[in-house]
């Protein structure tokens, strides 16, 4: 399984929609931004990053201390996260690319293989804690911020072992509710794909099953109107299609890691 915010896929369809926002969607930053404070002003703002022309050479830095072996991993990618979120070096879409930086160190770190356990959740549950973490970081008091990764990682790793139990049970689940189905068909390879595709495009998904593409997508209008999947955008074509149990379980993976945090006394986070 993959997990991932389903929520992403229609931020990321809306940007490449609007063309005031496709512009400015991936290239480095060329202009000031801050945190909080006027639309218009940095004045009062809560943070401001570095200047627009110093962003590409904090950015390579930052790439080089990703790619270091010779420190803890939490620690590596704890620092990589509060890095980027200090230099914020896009326009839009720093917070969920900071999300996923702290998964990427992890990755090639070989931490994690196949599942992503979503430290974020835990960390943001005290939102106001974790933006006084990033503060102290900016300041050179790395330590604190270090000891709520390891907490956030401890919380959302115990919660993610519950996802994973769940899921491995929803194929029975969907053998039930999609009723009799020819053994090798299209259908039946897709369906038993999803734990693995979890969010597709149907040419992804032909790609995965092989066959013919239009008995891929004879396979994906008997899931829908099964609802064992959903589209995840509002677009006609190219349309993207999620597991439904599999998008509600990481919703409620989210609740139950930001309820865990919340309830834990002494939390750093």
């Amino acid at each position: 399984m993959r997990p991932y915010q389903h929520r992403a896929f229609d931020d990321v369809a809306n940007v490449l929609d609007d063309p005031a926002e496709r512009v400015d969607a991936g290239p480095l930053r060329e202009v000031q931004n801050w945190i909080g404070g006027s639309d218009h002003s940095p004045r009062n703002a809560l943070f401001v990053p570095p200047p627009p022309g110093t962003v590409a050479d904090y950015m390579a830095d930052l790439v080089a201390f990703a790619n270091r072996d010779d420190m803890p991993v939490l620690a590596q990618a704890a620092i990589a996260h509060a890095q980027f979120e200090s230099i914020h070096p896009f326009t839009d879409g720093n917070g969920r690319i900071g999300r996923a930086v702290i998964n990427t160190v992890r990755r090639r770190r070989g931490t994690t293989r196949k599942v992503i356990v979503p430290i974020a959740s835990a960390l943001v549950a005290h939102r106001d804690r974790y933006f006084d973490l990033l503060d102290e970081y900016r300041t050179g008091h790395v330590q604190p911020l270090v000891l709520a990764f390891s907490t956030a990682t401890r919380i959302a790793a115990a919660e993610a072992r519950v996802t994973a139990d769940r899921v491995l049970e929803l194929p029975d689940r969907w053998r039930e509710e999609l009723g009799p189905v020819r053994t090798g068909s299209a259908t039946d390879r897709l369906r038993n794909r999803l734990p693995d595709l979890a969010a597709f495009t149907a040419e992804d998904a032909n790609d995965d099953i092989g066959g013919p593409l239009s008995s891929t997508y004879a396979a994906i209008e008997r899931l829908a109107d099964a609802a064992i999947i959903r589209p995840l955008t509002d677009r006609k074509r190219n349309q993207v299609w999620g597991a439904a149990a599999i998008l509600d379980e990481l919703d409620d993976l989210g609740a139950r890691i930001e309820r865990h945090a919340r309830s834990q006394c002494g939390l750093h986070v």
